[in-house]
């Protein structure tokens, strides 16, 4: 085994020795006999680069591929195959973050039009350079609110939020003092009378929401902004971004910032990451938003040029007192979501979006059909749905996994959220439903 390590044994002393360590064994004395391992490591001596790649191939092989019906923030959507090949240049692929900004010239560029795009979908005024990923955004929303908000240290965040997004804000809010507060669901959409309610007690900086919702329905949002605008707080939008090319965008509800995901902009699964974060707000907060703003210009030559603006160099380094840090996006998948969009156009995202919206309408129309279905709530839903199954659920599922097929979310209450992307094919939804029928004994 220790051929395989890049140390040598005076290497191997030397961390011993830091570690106050006499050896191996020692290092390792903590860790309970039972759970070590003791046979030999199955590592062949060597292998050519062709025996290598066939191994690999073999062992990808043993990977149980499923048709994907899950969402729950994270959509199966396509990816147009020009976007890894120009994401893998090494222009791009190694300018992670334009630490001097005027010499990446074409990160800066891309930026921009990230920006540009972003702001657009979102109906906002402004963009900034992306986010980590759109749970973290919605965090930094929340103490942005905060921040505008002179006192007000209290953000009211709807029960029909992601679940995973409102973890990330618990922890955020508990280190920046802020208190968070839930507004009551009716019927699966907020409650907008106890909305109000809260905003009258005071206090309030901000309030959020989504859009669709954790469980995929279309809440109507009329007369939100104009409540917490009342009461001088923030009204944020998280939203699902590929789904803003059809619906009615955070700005035309009235939104003070808009954040979210742009996975679903033809970013793959991919075991949950590396995604990518978006946040837009209107023109008077740009000076309260986190993270980078890329500028375009003219130089002394009167040539288009782009920089990192309103910001000062030290934002980078001040650690936990700066309301950005170097790390604050991720430049490549901005870049990705960049191209995805230029590809598509506004046609293009306009089609994908209805395209899922009748894949999903389409299957679960059938479900109901079958008279084992029922939607959990009558409210209407874009391309994700709740439903109740009249049978074993647990059978219903084994079933279709060994099928390929993964059938959705299994809720904590028994129901199943089902999501449909412009990948899922009639086909493929055709196959789903005989694999319901097979669990329910029909065929």
């Amino acid at each position: 085994m220790y051929k395989y390590f890049p140390h040598t044994e005076d290497d191997l002393r030397d961390m011993l020795a830091k570690a106050n360590a006499d050896s191996l064994d020692a290092l390792y004395a903590q860790i309970p006999e039972g759970i070590r391992f003791k046979g030999d490591y199955q590592l062949p001596s060597e292998m050519s680069e062709l025996e290598v790649r066939q191994l690999f191939e073999k062992l990808g092989s043993q990977n149980y591929q499923l048709t994907c019906f899950a969402g729950y923030g994270v959509y199966d959507h396509y990816m147009p195959s020009v976007i890894p090949s120009l994401l893998q240049r090494s222009e791009f692929l190694t300018s992670y973050t334009p630490y001097q900004a005027e010499i990446s010239q074409g990160t800066l560029h891309y930026i921009f039009e990230y920006q540009s795009m972003m702001a657009e979908l979102t109906g906002m005024d402004i963009s900034n350079a992306s986010m980590y990923d759109g749970t973290t955004a919605c965090a930094e929303a929340m103490m942005m609110a905060v921040a505008a908000g002179k006192k007000q240290n209290k953000v009211l965040v709807s029960d029909t939020l992601n679940p995973d997004t409102r973890k990330v804000l618990d922890t955020y809010a508990l280190h920046q003092g802020i208190e968070l507060e839930t507004i009551a669901e009716k019927d699966g959409v907020t409650d907008i009378d106890d909305l109000k309610s809260r905003l009258a007690q005071g206090g309030v900086a901000g309030v959020i929401v989504q859009q669709p919702n954790a469980v995929g329905i279309v809440e109507d949002y009329t007369g939100f902004a104009e409540a917490c605008h009342e009461q001088k707080a923030l009204f944020i939008m998280d939203s699902v971004a590929a789904d803003l090319a059809v619906l009615k965008t955070p700005g035309e509800w009235g939104a003070d910032i808009a954040v979210g995901d742009g996975q679903s902009l033809g970013i793959p699964m991919q075991w949950g990451g590396p995604y990518v974060g978006y946040m837009c707000c209107t023109e008077k907060l740009i000076r309260k938003m986190p993270g980078r703003i890329v500028g375009m210009t003219r130089d002394s030559r009167d040539q288009r040029a782009f920089v990192l603006t309103l910001q000062a160099r030290e934002q980078h380094i001040r650690r936990q007192k700066a309301t950005s840090n170097i790390c604050s996006n991720q430049s490549l998948m901005a870049l990705f979501v960049t191209i995805y969009m230029s590809l598509m156009g506004k046609q293009g995202l306009k089609e994908a979006a209805e395209l899922s919206y009748a894949g999903a309408h389409y299957l679960c129309d059938k479900l109901l059909a079958t008279g084992r279905f029922s939607l959990v709530y009558d409210k209407p839903f874009f391309n994700e749905f709740l439903v109740r199954y009249d049978g074993d659920m647990d059978k219903l599922f084994s079933t279709c996994v060994m099928n390929r097929i993964f059938p959705g979310i299994r809720m904590t209450d028994g129901s199943l959220l089902i999501a449909v992307t412009e990948k899922r094919t009639k086909e493929e939804i055709d196959y789903f439903l005989d694999m319901i029928g097979l669990s329910d004994g029909v065929n």
